[in-house]
C-alpha cells in the first residue's frame, strides 16, 4: 500500500482542491443554505441518489417542513407522500425518526458534534460528517463512492476498497485533508470532484487539478481503480398485485414500518412462488395475508421494477372481493377507498407503476 499523506502534501493538496472547487463548483440549492436541518436533508436525499433527481425533492420537502419541529409534528404518510418517487423509504422513516429524538433530546437543533449526530436514526459515519463539517465548520472526513474514486486514484490506492484496512486507510486520508481551513468545502471538493470529473468511466484527467501528480493517471489504470470485488448478482424474482375492488371501492394495504418499502401503501399481493401461475398466486397471497376470497381474475398487465439486488417482474390483476371481513397477517393497516383516494396515498414508485397500467373506470 502507498504511503500515508504527509502534513505538508495533505496541505499541498487541500488548497488546491479548494481552489478548484471555488471555480468550478456546482450551483445547487443546498449549497446556498448554513441551515444544519437543510443540509441534514439534501444530504440524506443525496444518498445513492442523483442530484439531479434530487433537487426538485428536496425544494418541495423543505417547503412542507421547513424545520425540525414541522417534520417531527408531522405523520408518517405526510412524510412518506413528500419523499414518494425518492426511493429508499428508510432514509424518510429514519428522518422522521431522527427529528423527534432532535426535538426530545437535543432542543429541537441538530448537535454539532459527529458522536452525537450519529445517535440520531440513519446518520452514519458519512452524514454526520458531512453535517459537521459543511454546516458546523468541523474538521471532520466524509467517505462515499465519489470520495473513494477520487483517493484511490489521486494516491495510487489499488487493494480492495472493500477490505476492512483499505477502508480504514481511505477514511484516515479523507480525515487529514479535512483537518484543516474550510472543511465543509474541502469534503464537497472532493465529491463534486468525483461527480463531474474523476468519473467512474472515461474520467476527464485533462480537466482535473491533479492531472500531473495524479498517481493513477501516471500509472494509466484510471478507470481500473477504485478496485471492488464483484457486485453481487440481481437475483430475478416474480410477484402479483391485485386491484381488489368491493361496491365502488378499491383495497390498500399498508407494509409494516421496517424493511424493503416499510410502511408504505400498495395494491396487496407479494412474491410468487417458483412456477406459480399469477392467478394462482393472486388467489393464495390474498387468502394467506387478508382472509379473502375473490372472483373474476383477469390480468391488467406486467411492470418491471429493479431493486438493488432484485429484478421484480410483478403481474397486474384485478379482480372483485367476495363477502366477508379483511383479516390481516403481515401487514400494518388496510383501507376501502376511492380509486382516487387510493391513488393520492404514499406509495413507491413500483406501486404506481402497477396503477398505471390497471384500466381506467
Amino acid at each position: 500500500m502507498s504511503p500515508p499523506l504527509s502534513r505538508s502534501r495533505a496541505k499541498r493538496l487541500r488548497e488546491r482542491f479548494l481552489a478548484w472547487y471555488d471555480e468550478h463548483r456546482r450551483d445547487l440549492p443546498w449549497r446556498h443554505s448554513r441551515d444544519p436541518y437543510a443540509i441534514w436533508i439534501s444530504e440524506t436525499m443525496l444518498q445513492q441518489t442523483r442530484v439531479e433527481t434530487v433537487i426538485p425533492y428536496y425544494e418541495r420537502f423543505l417547503t412542507r417542513f421547513p424545520d425540525v419541529q414541522t417534520l417531527a409534528d408531522a405523520s408518517q404518510d405526510d412524510v412518506y407522500a413528500h419523499w414518494a418517487g425518492l426511493g429508499y423509504y428508510s432514509r424518510a422513516r429514519n428522518l422522521h425518526a431522527a427529528a423527534r429524538n432532535i426535538v426530545d433530546d437535543f432542543d429541537g437543533s441538530l448537535p454539532d458534534e459527529t458522536d452525537a449526530l450519529q445517535t440520531l436514526p440513519g446518520v452514519g459515519r458519512y452524514t454526520a460528517g458531512a453535517v459537521a463539517s459543511i454546516a458546523f465548520d468541523r474538521p471532520a472526513a466524509i467517505v462515499d463512492g465519489n470520495v473513494k474514486r477520487v483517493l484511490a486514484r489521486l494516491l495510487g490506492i489499488r487493494e480492495d476498497v472493500g477490505d476492512k484496512q483499505v477502508a480504514a486507510r481511505i477514511w484516515e486520508e479523507a480525515g487529514r485533508l479535512a483537518d484543516g481551513q474550510r472543511p465543509g468545502d474541502l469534503n464537497q471538493a472532493l465529491m463534486e470532484l468525483g461527480a463531474t470529473v474523476c468519473t467512474p468511466r472515461a474520467p476527464k484527467c485533462m480537466a482535473c487539478p491533479f492531472f500531473k501528480t495524479c498517481d493513477a493517471r501516471r500509472a494509466g489504470d484510471a478507470e481500473a481503480l477504485p478496485k471492488k470485488e464483484a457486485k453481487t448478482r440481481v437475483q430475478a424474482v416474480r410477484g402479483v398485485a391485485v386491484w381488489l375492488s368491493r361496491r365502488g371501492r378499491v383495497l390498500a394495504v399498508k407494509r409494516e414500518a421496517g424493511g424493503l418499502l416499510g410502511g408504505l401503501w400498495e395494491l396487496p399481493g407479494g412474491d410468487l412462488d417458483p412456477g406459480e401461475k399469477p392467478e394462482d398466486g393472486a388467489q393464495r397471497l390474498l387468502a394467506e395475508r387478508l382472509s379473502l376470497e375473490v372472483s373474476g381474475l383477469r390480468r391488467a398487465g406486467t411492470v418491471k421494477h429493479v431493486f438493488t439486488h432484485r429484478e421484480l417482474s410483478l403481474h397486474v390483476l384485478c379482480a372483485e372481493a367476495e363477502p366477508g371481513r379483511v383479516r390481516r397477517f403481515g401487514l400494518a393497516a388496510h383501507r376501502w377507498l376511492s380509486p382516487a383516494g387510493l391513488r393520492a396515498l404514499p406509495t413507491a414508485t413500483v406501486t404506481r407503476k402497477a396503477l398505471a397500467v390497471v384500466p381506467q373506470p
